[in-house]
């Protein structure tokens, strides 16, 4: 009988079958295992790993073998520091994996513009930025009693100090001993470094320093916005516009053209052009900018600019194109920015637009809405 089983070619194939359908159950288990971590293998601590419930929870990430498994399977692990099996980008991309293992060993670096959000208090926000009371007081020009407004804009330091806004005449070792005590020292080396100057001479009116470890004189902190101009001195750098942000870091306006990126901007008065800047990031992130002094002592400044039309020193007339729209991310010169936009400030006199509403459209120089 069994040899005519042995004749039979369907004999062979059933055994064949038969071996290849157990070795496939009995090393199963072992096979899934390559693709998926253990519990116990996971490095990713956000607040829902550190949850041991949610660990515990296979459910959650159910794997053929009953384990706990990452929902993006071909990021297993990470080793001396490099990724042992990488997801593909739009899946996992940089930014991501910096959020997840909690960004930079880098301190920050620039200032950073802050919106009040519900229950801020200024002592909470020195501790959550690591600077003290002061500096937020100084910043902008508040009192440590004040009661903080949401939706208020607030300057923050990168460290505890102050900002200077460069004057006449001012020079670095003028300004390291103004806000030097014997306790806390100011260096012009720190000044130099920590705004990024290329050389300690070159330095403008108007210009703002972060000043670390400074001390704010005993009489009180100076006013930037010294004079009220009457509307005619100047003229706003954008033809059709709306206001993206109100007043910030600390008498600037942003404003968004219609048109997008790529859009003129013009001269908002007559003066001396000080500092052209492109494919920099000198002061604040604010990437390729042109700051222009005034006959009167006012200082203009226009920042995130995709192209400059003009060089340190040039003489410019109102109304002048000096540059083009920029600040989409990713682009040359865009600094900090989130979109096209011209971070426009004025030092030593009251921003125009100051008290318009977020969303405000003007037209040639005329409020349309």
């Amino acid at each position: 009988m069994l040899k005519g089983f042995s004749k039979n070619p369907f004999f062979y194939f059933g055994v064949m079958c038969f071996v290849l359908f157990g070795a496939l159950f009995f090393y199963s288990d072992s096979l899934a295992e390559p693709n998926y971590l253990k519990s116990s293998d996971i490095i990713f601590f956000n607040s829902f790993f550190k949850n041991t419930d949610n660990l515990a929870n296979n459910d959650l990430f159910f794997s053929k073998n009953r384990e706990l498994a990452l929902e993006t399977p071909d990021l297993r692990t990470i080793q001396d520091n490099s990724l042992y099996a990488v997801s593909t980008p739009t899946i996992l991309t940089t930014q991501t994996l910096g959020d997840i293992f909690g960004g930079s060993d880098q301190s920050r670096k620039d200032v950073t513009n802050y919106t009040v959000q519900v229950g801020d208090r200024i002592k909470d926000l020195a501790e959550r930025f690591g600077i003290s009371e002061n500096t937020i007081v100084w910043a902008n020009g508040i009192s440590r009693t004040a009661d903080l407004k949401v939706g208020q804009n607030l300057t923050i330091l990168p460290f505890s100090g102050v900002i200077h806004v460069v004057k006449n005449g001012d020079t670095l070792e003028q300004i390291a001993k103004m806000y030097s005590t014997k306790a806390n020292p100011v260096k012009v080396e720190d000044i130099v470094a920590d705004n990024g100057l290329d050389n300690p001479q070159n330095i403008f009116i108007g210009d703002t320093l972060t000043v670390r470890n400074a001390t704010m004189p005993q009489k009180s902190a100076p006013s930037y916005t010294q004079i009220v101009l009457p509307n005619s001195s100047l003229i706003y750098p954008l033809l059709h516009f709306r206001i993206t942000q109100g007043v910030h870091y600390f008498n600037a306006v942003d404003i968004q053209p219609f048109s997008g990126c790529g859009t003129p901007v013009y001269a908002s008065a007559a003066g001396t052009v000080q500092r052209a800047v492109s494919n920099g990031r000198w002061n604040s992130g604010m990437g390729n900018h042109i700051s222009i002094l005034h006959s009167n002592g006012v200082v203009t400044y226009y920042g995130h600019l995709m192209k400059l039309f003009v060089n340190s020193g040039d003489q410019v007339g109102i109304g002048q194109e000096i540059g083009l729209v920029g600040g989409q991310p990713g682009m040359p010169g865009a600094g900090d920015s989130t979109g096209c936009h011209v971070h426009w400030d004025i030092k030593f006199a009251r921003n125009p637009l100051t008290g318009r509403p977020v969303g405000a459209e003007f037209l040639n120089g005329n409020l349309v809405k």
